[in-house]
């Protein structure tokens, strides 16, 4: 096919500042690089070779086009202000979907990476939560109501979009909200892990994510914490950034707490990448307490080889696998429970490597790709057909799905 016949499709991200959001606005681009004329609309320019590295990407080799809407003196400031400042960073976010619903008539397909959006015609949409862009009206501050009439905000067109969710968990939040069916494909594990062989490796755990209070960090101190004081010598690692300058008291908190115990816990703030992902290679074990929409960090437990503890609800459960019952848990005391009983049998220590070995392809950046793809298609068709609607097929690749 000739790039003068080749569909068009615009892809919107708001901003690049690393995570696991902007990894899959990336890999979706990669999916769709090869057969489809593509454009990413973003705030700011953009350096493909350098994300090429980070994500494993290749996008400086798809003639991927840009349309962003800062010039390039104008990045560093507006970055501030995006971490810094939660108006400014939306009046920012609402100002690029501003430019996108005017272009939106000009391509063939829409393509939403950062969450449900009105895009000035419908289109795809992938999920990572629900009201991240934009809030129901009944629920809505006067600055966001203002925002949203500012560029026509409309929840109806959103509900039209063809839908993907990050998980199961998500997808139900989805329907519970909008009243729309979602289909389910899991964001890529992108990072490259050496991980060393099990009986190599420290007996440790890590915990990873950002740190701030919604994420409970100091839950896995205190989980582990007792762990020890049952007779078992693990040690924590705790890597992550910050929220901003309102993390910074939770922040205090943990570093107080973790000052405490500094003989066994190891604080790790804005770790170097390649650092990271030494740590990573060599724990045993991982520790989240948060219900989590999807989790990438625990997806990266799984590729390097750990066995991850998490919360008995939330997206991080299709991630180990709901069978694997011994590594959900409540409560800090059922966390601990947990632990202890994996901690203590080597044979069942053995199994659930295994059992999490088979886990790994549902997050594969090949089986994404597969996805987005077929996705794509089925969407083209889809809207090609008269008289067929969109959310009708989403829903119907999900039962098949499932």
């Amino acid at each position: 096919m000739t790039a003068q016949s080749r569909q068009k499709i615009l892809v919107w991200q708001p901003y690049f500042m690393g995570g696991g959001a902007e990894a899959v606005a990336l890999w979706i681009l990669e999916a769709l690089g090869q057969d489809y004329d593509v454009t990413l609309q973003t705030l700011s320019q953009v350096s493909f070779p350098w994300l090429d590295a980070m994500y494993y990407t290749n996008l400086a080799q798809k003639g991927i086009k840009l349309d962003i809407q800062l010039k390039q003196w104008m990045r560093l400031p507006a970055y501030f202000l995006i971490s810094q400042n939660k108006i400014l960073r939306m009046a920012l976010i609402y100002w690029t979907i501003l430019a996108l619903k005017k272009k939106a008539a000009e391509y063939d397909v829409v393509f939403s990476a950062f969450n449900g959006l009105d895009m000035g015609k419908i289109g795809i949409q992938y999920l990572h939560w629900v009201h991240v862009v934009e809030n129901d009206y009944a629920n809505a501050t006067p600055w966001e109501k203002a925002l949203m009439k500012w560029i026509d905000f409309s929840h109806d067109r959103l509900r039209q979009n063809f839908s993907i969710a990050n998980s199961q968990y998500t997808a139900d939040r989805v329907q519970s909200t909008y009243g729309i069916p979602s289909k389910v494909i899991f964001p890529p594990v992108t990072t490259a892990i050496d991980a060393l062989p099990w009986q190599e490796k420290e007996n440790a755990f890590l915990c990873s994510g950002r740190i701030v209070q919604p994420k409970q960090t100091h839950r896995a101190i205190n989980i582990l914490r007792v762990v020890r004081e049952k007779g078992f010598d693990v040690k924590l690692y705790i890597t992550g950034g910050g929220g901003g300058v309102y993390a910074q008291k939770y922040l205090r908190k943990l570093r107080k707490i973790v000052r405490k115990n500094q003989d066994w816990v190891y604080l790790y703030e804005d770790l170097p990448y390649k650092d990271y992902l030494d740590v990573l290679a060599r724990c045993r074990y991982g520790i989240h307490y948060k219900p989590e929409p999807f989790g990438i960090s625990i997806a990266e437990m799984l590729k390097a080889d750990m066995i991850p503890f998490v919360r008995s609800k939330g997206g991080q459960v299709e991630i180990v696998g709901s069978d694997n019952k011994g590594l959900l848990f409540e409560n800090e005391a059922d966390a601990v429970e947990k632990i202890i009983r994996v901690l203590s049998d080597q044979d069942a220590q053995i199994n659930m490597l295994k059992t999490l070995e088979q886990r790994k392809m549902l997050f594969s950046t090949q089986h994404f790709v597969e996805e987005i793809q077929a996705t794509v298609k089925q969407y083209l068709a889809t809207v090609e057909r008269p008289g067929d609607c969109a959310q009708d097929s989403v829903a119907h690749a999900s039962e098949v799905q499932s």
